[in-house]
C-alpha cells in the first residue's frame, strides 16, 4: 500500500473593514412662498456636495413629491445620490432635518435607523412634513425655510493579511551624464574640433547639435561648408570656459570647483556665463547666474551688473541691484569701485525693478554721488 504525503498547509488571514466620511449640508429655501404653486412632483434642488467622494444633493417638493391627492398637502424633501459623480452604488446613514434660524436647534425628520443603499435606479429618500404644521411652525421665517442634511457614507474594505513581503529592487539613480563624461574624456566618436587659443577640443558633432541650436546651425545647417573639414578657431572664448562647456553638454552639469569665492574662478565663471549666452545654453546660464549670485560683494557687483545688460541676465541684475540697496554702510567702497558710467547703470536698472521703492534708489544714490 503506497503511502500519501502530505504537503504543508498555506494559511491566509482577512479583515474586512469600515471606514466612513461624514459630511454636513445645510439648503436654504429662500422665498418659500415664491415656490408654492410648482406643481406637485416638482422640485428645487441645493448645490451639489461632496462626502465620501460622492456627489450628494438635497432635492425639496414644495407641493409633494406626487401627483396624489394624499400627497399634496405635505413638503417633501429628498437626499439625492447625484448620477455619474462616484460609484454605481453607495451605503449610506443619513438624516434630514428643519432648523430654527433663531435659536439653531434642529428637528429630525428622518433618520433611518440602518444604513441605506443608494443607486442609479434607486438614488434618493424623502421625507414629508404636513404644510400647515411647516407654516404655523417657528422653522418658517422671513419667508424661508432651512434643511439641514447630514450624511456619513460606508466604505468596506476587504484587507488581505499581508505575506511575506517580497524584496523590493531599488533602481539606481541615472548614470548617463557618468557615461557622457567617460564619452568626453576619451573623445570617443570625435569629429569636429575647436581651437581655443592654444588648445584642442575634439567632440562628436551630434552630441554637439543636439544640446546647441547654435551648434546645430554651425555644423549641420547653413555654416556646414565652412565647418568641414579642418579645426574651427574660436577667437574670442575662454579655454577653461569652453572646457567647463563641453562638459555640461555632457553632463548636463558643472565641473567641480575648488574656490567659488576666488576671483579666478568666480572670473571662469562669468567667461562661463558669456558662452552658454553664446551657444544658446539656457539652463547653464541661469546655473552661471546663481553661482555669481550668491558670490556678490562690493568689488564685484559693478562688473556683473555691467555683464547682465550686456548678456540679458533679468534675474542676475535684480540680484545686484538688491545687494546695492541692502549694503548698508558700503557705499564709499562702492563709490571708489565703480565709475560713474555704471552708477548711471544701476539707476536704469533699479527703474526696472518693481522690488525698490523711490526713496530707497533716491538714498543709493545720493550716497554714490
Amino acid at each position: 500500500m503506497a503511502s500519501s504525503s502530505q504537503g504543508p498547509v498555506s494559511t491566509t488571514a482577512s479583515t474586512c473593514t469600515a471606514e466612513t466620511a461624514r459630511g454636513r449640508h445645510t439648503f436654504v429655501v429662500a422665498g418659500y412662498s415664491l415656490h408654492r404653486g410648482l406643481g406637485a412632483g416638482k422640485f428645487i434642488r441645493s448645490a451639489t456636495f461632496y462626502v465620501g467622494g460622492q456627489g450628494w444633493s438635497v432635492r425639496c417638493y414644495p407641493d409633494g413629491h406626487t401627483g396624489k391627492e394624499s400627497n399634496q398637502d405635505f413638503v417633501c424633501a429628498y437626499l439625492e445620490l447625484m448620477a455619474g459623480t462616484g460609484a454605481a452604488e453607495v451605503r449610506a446613514v443619513y438624516d434630514l432635518r428643519l432648523v430654527d434660524q433663531l435659536t439653531g436647534e434642529s428637528k429630525v425628520l428622518f433618520h433611518p435607523a440602518a444604513p441605506r443603499a443608494f443607486s442609479g435606479e434607486s438614488p434618493g429618500a424623502r421625507w414629508f412634513i404636513r404644510r400647515t404644521e411647516l407654516e404655523a411652525s417657528t422653522y418658517l421665517r422671513g419667508d424661508r425655510i432651512v434643511i439641514e442634511c447630514n450624511v456619513t457614507v460606508i466604505v468596506t474594505k476587504q484587507e488581505a493579511e499581508p505575506q511575506t513581503p517580497c524584496e523590493i529592487i531599488q533602481a539606481p539613480p541615472s548614470d548617463l551624464p557618468v557615461g557622457f563624461g567617460k564619452l568626453l574624456q576619451t573623445e570617443e566618436g570625435a569629429d569636429v574640433a575647436f581651437k581655443v587659443q592654444e588648445e584642442t577640443f575634439r567632440a562628436p558633432r551630434v552630441v554637439l547639435a543636439a544640446r546647441s541650436p547654435v551648434f546645430k546651425a554651425e555644423l549641420y545647417g547653413p555654416l556646414r561648408e565652412r565647418n568641414d573639414g579642418g579645426v574651427i578657431p574660436l577667437e574670442d572664448v575662454h579655454p577653461g570656459a569652453f572646457r567647463a562647456l563641453l562638459h555640461f553638454i555632457y553632463t548636463d552639469s558643472l565641473p567641480a570647483m575648488d574656490d567659488l569665492d576666488g576671483d579666478e574662478n568666480r572670473e571662469i565663471v562669468k567667461h562661463l556665463l558669456v558662452a552658454a549666452d553664446r551657444y544658446a545654453m539656457e539652463r547653464m546660464k541661469l546655473v552661471c547666474a546663481s553661482i555669481l549670485s550668491r558670490r556678490l560683494d562690493v568689488e564685484s557687483v559693478s562688473t556683473t551688473l555691467a555683464l547682465t545688460d550686456r548678456y540679458s541676465c533679468g534675474k542676475l541684475k535684480d540680484a545686484c541691484i538688491q545687494y546695492i540697496i541692502s549694503s548698508n554702510g558700503g557705499y564709499e567702497e562702492l563709490k571708489r569701485a565703480c565709475p560713474v558710467a555704471t552708477v548711471e547703470l544701476w539707476e536704469k536698472a533699479s527703474k526696472s525693478l518693481k522690488i525698490v521703492h523711490a526713496e530707497q534708489l533716491e538714498r543709493v544714490l545720493d550716497q554714490l554721488d
